[in-house]
């Protein structure tokens, strides 16, 4: 719990600076992608978080991979500042709450969607439609096949969820049958 609000503020403030910057999505494309090179390479990730290695060893790794890929000065200073922090190990994290802020501010929200089925391209641009309607917010959908629905639809938008799976409603038929006995 403490390291989440830590992970926050780090979040906060480089979104800050991306703020002022306006470059709110280059900056975490640039952060979510180093993210992303430090949780595929185990080695890399272990290395990282390990104590054993002092902060100079760890810093001219994370300066060598840098020079490696283009990023901003600002992203690699941030990087740079997560390894003399000790912070490092929290990127991805980090990365998650400045995704969070930075859809908050361009009004956007990310929507799973699960469905027994596959769906046709209209239906997707229906429910994407309904959607930006009833959240006021640009949507970005994530569609999922999941066969143990049986049939029908589940909708996750942040933390509420739609289910009108035929799977849950058998559920609760069963939960209504079992309790009348």
């Amino acid at each position: 719990m403490i390291n989440s609000g830590i992970a926050k503020r780090y979040a906060r403030a480089f979104f800050d600076i991306a703020g002022e910057d306006k470059l709110y999505e280059q900056y975490y494309g640039e952060l979510s992608s180093f993210a992303r090179i430090v949780k595929e390479d185990k080695n890399l990730k272990e290395f990282l978080a390990n104590p054993v290695f002092g902060q100079a060893e760890k810093k001219a790794v994370v300066e060598a991979i840098l020079q490696k890929i283009k990023m901003s000065a600002m992203t690699s200073n941030f990087l740079k500042l997560l390894v003399d922090k000790k912070r490092i190990g929290m990127l991805a994290e980090i990365a998650d709450y400045y995704r969070e802020l930075m859809d908050d501010v361009l009004k956007r929200v990310r929507v799973s969607v699960k469905t027994a089925f596959p769906l046709k391209e209209e239906a997707t641009t229906e429910i994407k439609k309904g959607l930006e309607q009833m959240t006021g917010k640009q949507t970005e959908v994530t569609i999922e096949e999941d066969r143990s629905l049986l049939g029908g639809i589940v909708i996750r938008v942040g933390d509420t969820l739609y289910d009108g799976s035929m799977k849950t409603q058998l559920n609760n038929i069963r939960n209504l049958l079992g309790e009348a006995v």
